[in-house]
């Protein structure tokens, strides 16, 4: 189960998400990949959160430090998904300023919960979740074009976000509490940190559109018509007509 796209992307070009996307990249390719081992180590030690000996400036160049090529482009795919329309629903300035802040508040609450821990803590994840609850309040019926692989079959459906969102949360939750204090290579209490900040950081907006009277407005979704897709084939194999 892997979103990869909703259905309304935003009006405007959403240059505060572009923006972070290109820093998380560049990082990683100018900073991370030319590394060895040891380097890396050391890399995340300095810039990562580590609970044990945590800095002030750590909350923040954390964010923009991935572990690994898939990390960083899952982070990077869900940051594009919900990223735009909540940029461009609370301006960009106002954007940049929520997703730090809800980064800072995901990654305290992992510090919160593995006290003592020498284990750095890298990646947007928290940020992220945070941007994910705000979606999640001001758009809870947007449609979320999900990649289901059975067996070896992929199929895309179109879920509301809500479902989307409550299942990824669930799963946030139900990890985090069964590895509390365990070690785990997964913040889950990050995630969860960040996407609570993110459901309150986002009720400013949401009381100044109405509240409930934006979700009667827009039908739960982003204030704009959806977006048209051509059909997604689960085969890249061409269909061949019978010549008459």
């Amino acid at each position: 189960m892997f979103p990869i796209r909703d259905h309304n992307p935003s009006r405007k070009t959403p240059w505060v998400t572009l923006t972070l996307i290109g820093v998380n990249v560049a990082v990683f390719l100018l900073l991370t990949l030319p590394l060895n081992d040891r380097q890396l180590i050391a890399l995340y030690t300095e810039y990562g959160v580590t609970p044990a000996r945590v800095e002030a400036l750590d909350y923040i160049t954390a964010m923009f430090l991935h572990g690994g090529v898939m990390h960083l482009l899952g982070n990077m795919l869900f940051l594009w998904i919900y990223g735009d329309n909540l940029e461009e629903e609370m301006g960009p300035l106002p954007f940049l300023a929520f997703y730090l802040a809800t980064g800072v508040v995901a990654t305290w609450l992992h510090v919160v919960f593995s006290p003592g821990s020498t284990v750095p803590l890298v990646g947007a994840s928290g940020a992220i979740a945070g941007v994910m609850g705000g979606y999640l309040l001001l758009y809870p019926k947007a449609k979320i074009d999900v990649l289901f692989i059975i067996v070896i079959i992929p199929k895309i459906w179109p879920i509301p976000a809500w479902i989307v969102l409550a299942i990824w949360f669930a799963l946030q939750l139900v990890n985090g509490t069964m590895t509390v204090g365990s070690g785990a290579g997964v913040a889950y209490w990050a995630h969860i940190g960040g996407f609570v900040a993110g459901l309150i950081g986002t009720l400013p907006w949401f009381l100044k559109e109405g509240a409930a009277r934006w979700w009667q407005k827009t039908d739960g979704h982003p204030p704009h018509p959806d977006a048209e897709y051509g059909r997604l084939s689960s085969t890249s194999i061409p269909t061949v007509r019978r010549r008459k």
